[in-house]
């Protein structure tokens, strides 16, 4: 058996290759379509334009609706971030009853269907009587947001140094004082890393913002609204080529950051 394992290995980096091929594919032909002078999606292309991407600065209903999608994810990233931070800290420094069914209840937004947890949202807001609109989106993708930085931040603080505040605190430094000037300098690139994440992740977001925003739509639901309509295609595509580049790098940017964190935290010494 470990025999016939082993002479399948030389097949596998060609199912790697396969495997990526069709699952990147379709994107990678979403920008070469962006540029296509027609509007068709059609190949061979009938010439190279940028016209599409100089379109969309003129359209104020796409700012509007990118805006949109900026404030919301700066505020999702901070409140998300913020309360990501109370619980990583909590899980990896204290031991207490009801940890792990807390700890699961957390985390279970990401395993529930997401149209399910966004049904399930529009009924609250509306038994509650508050209007939809981008506030309600932000309480809508905190709680689907939590789950991914609380991810990133418990890897920020485990392996911690705990003496460090203990030091801290001989010295005569405060709770908040020690936390601001010792933990988080030391978690920072976990914090950044958990800022990014959450950014792109809500700038991504459609479900729960296509139930929850009311008349104030988000990108991607005025993409969703755009589609319907043919000789509104080549622009959507441009725009979605531009959001793929900007989620591209934030995700490496905060991969970046969660593996110097990861540096970080492994290279503290011991108590």
């Amino acid at each position: 058996m470990l025999l016939h394992r082993l002479r399948l290995l030389p097949f596998l980096p060609v199912y790697v290759a396969v495997y990526f091929l069709f699952l990147y594919l379709p994107i990678l032909l979403l920008p070469v379509f962006s540029f296509n002078d027609a509007a068709t999606t059609t190949l061979p292309l009938a010439g190279f334009t940028t016209k599409w991407y100089a379109s969309l600065w003129g359209n104020t209903v796409l700012l509007q609706a990118a805006r949109n999608s900026l404030i919301v994810g700066v505020c999702v990233s901070l409140i998300s971030t913020i309360l990501g931070i109370c619980a990583a800290r909590a899980i990896t420094r204290y031991r207490f009853r009801g940890q792990r069914p807390a700890t699961g209840l957390i985390m279970a937004s990401l395993f529930l269907p997401e149209i399910i947890v966004a049904v399930s949202l529009l009924m609250i807001v509306l038994q509650m009587g508050l209007e939809l609109s981008l506030v309600t989106v932000i309480l809508g993708q905190v709680v689907f947001c939590i789950p991914y930085s609380m991810s990133v931040l418990v890897s920020g603080f485990e392996g911690f140094d705990r003496s460090l505040e203990e030091a801290s605190y001989d010295l005569g430094e405060t709770a908040i004082g020690t936390f601001r000037r010792v933990t988080l300098p030391v978690v920072a690139p976990a914090i950044v890393s958990s800022l990014l994440v959450t950014f792109t992740i809500s700038l991504d977001e459609f479900i729960l913002a296509f139930f929850l925003s009311g008349t104030e739509p988000t990108l991607p639901v005025y993409i969703w609204g755009q589609l319907r309509f043919a000789a509104k295609l080549p622009g959507v595509l441009a725009l979605g080529s531009l959001m793929i580049l900007a989620s591209v790098l934030l995700l490496t940017a905060a991969e970046v950051m969660r593996r110097r964190a990861e540096r970080r935290t492994q290279a503290t010494p011991a108590p």
